[in-house]
């Protein structure tokens, strides 16, 4: 059979093909504002090369993105290489020609870590946060504050290691040299904790998302033994709306406190955090019916936490509290600009169905 020689625009049919199908990388590369990133990015080369030998750097930009892929399809950095390698619609993504270099394992790895070394994940994530408020979907409704465990690879430690962990100290016998390897494998920052009867291992994400838009307005990253409550106050956001009115709080029963309370009240922001009954002083009917009615609000928050459980998000397997700060991190921030093109299609499918309804409302009756 003789083989057909490949067209001039094969490669534009094969890209149309994968846009009519749905392909859900072209909304996220034609509605985020990717260079907007470059002026924080930059830091990472802003170190001077010792000499112009070698090849160049990667391109900032590309790298982040390559990050974004990671994170949305829970690859580890072998498997995002692979799929550069493989995969059309990451080509396209990035900007990719077959020809083109691909960046390795390790190009990534060391990227994601210079991310780590300069701090910049939170500075990424509030530049997005400037976007989101340019495309109109700034925060306006109430703010729901909740947590989930991240896990982490479980540690096979011995009684006495795990109690100088807890102290702050490493075991003896991890610092001599035949140990070396083993040490760099033993997160020391992770702990354990237990709820409902069912024990967890690493750390939390501690989160504030906006009651409309279900967007994350804010993070904090601990271990898992941190207490929902010890980082309410740091998650709150304390502006103002043209009224001056701040943003009522959803949170559940953990949240509440007498204290918290009254330094809510003295912010002036309205406390829905649900109440919770005490021994010998149960909740009323009254108090219960509130709780619901709190509930249906608070309860979106778990939207959120389902849609990064299907990014892979409720497990890490990196070692220490600011690695697993940054692909935490990465996680809020790629789940942010995920639900922005969402609600960007969303509005425009309403203002396109508004349009037809109006022109069908105001059109002559056919005769």
């Amino acid at each position: 059979m003789k083989r057909r020689q490949p067209g001039l625009f094969d490669v534009e049919d094969r890209a149309a093909q994968l846009t009519k199908m749905g392909d859900p990388l072209v909304g996220l590369k034609a509605r985020i504002d990717w260079e907007a990133f470059r002026p924080d990015l930059k830091r990472v080369h802003e170190k001077e090369r010792k000499s112009q030998a070698g090849a160049k750097p990667f391109d900032v930009v590309l790298m982040f993105k390559i990050l974004v892929l990671q994170q949305l399809h829970n690859l580890s950095d072998d498997g995002i290489e692979y799929q550069l390698r493989d995969r059309f619609s990451f080509m396209r993504f990035l900007g990719l020609q077959l020809e083109d270099r691909v960046p390795d394992s390790k190009t990534v790895w060391t990227f994601r870590e210079s991310l780590k070394n300069l701090d910049l994940v939170d500075v990424l994530f509030a530049r997005f946060h400037a976007q989101l408020a340019e495309q109109g979907y700034a925060a306006k409704a109430g703010q729901m504050v909740d947590a989930t465990f991240v896990e982490v690879p479980k540690q096979r430690n011995t009684r006495e290691e795990n109690a100088l962990i807890k102290e702050g100290q490493v075991p003896e016998a991890w610092d001599k040299p035949e140990a070396q390897a083993k040490r760099r494998q033993k997160d020391t920052q992770a702990r354990w904790t237990k709820k409902n009867d069912e024990k967890h291992y690493g750390y939390k994400n501690h989160l504030n998302a906006d009651e409309e838009n279900k967007l994350i307005q804010s993070y904090s990253v601990t271990h898992a033994a941190v207490h929902d409550s010890q980082v309410f106050d740091e998650l709150l956001d304390q502006t103002t709306d043209e009224q001056g009115n701040k943003r009522a709080v959803y949170a559940d029963s953990a949240y509440r406190s007498e204290a918290q309370e009254q330094r809510l009240a003295e912010a002036e922001i309205a406390s829905q955090i649900c109440e919770k009954g005490t021994r010998g002083k149960p909740l009323t009917e009254e108090q219960k019916q509130s709780n619901r009615t709190k509930s249906k609000v608070r309860a979106r928050v778990e939207h959120v936490f389902g849609a990064q459980a299907a990014m892979g998000g409720h497990l890490v397997r990196t070692i220490g509290l600011q690695r697993a700060k940054v692909k935490i991190g990465l996680m809020n921030l790629v789940y942010n600009m995920k639900r922005l093109v969402q609600l960007i299609q969303r509005d425009m499918k309403t203002a396109k169905r508004d349009l037809t309804n109006a022109y069908r409302k105001g059109a002559p009756e056919m005769v």
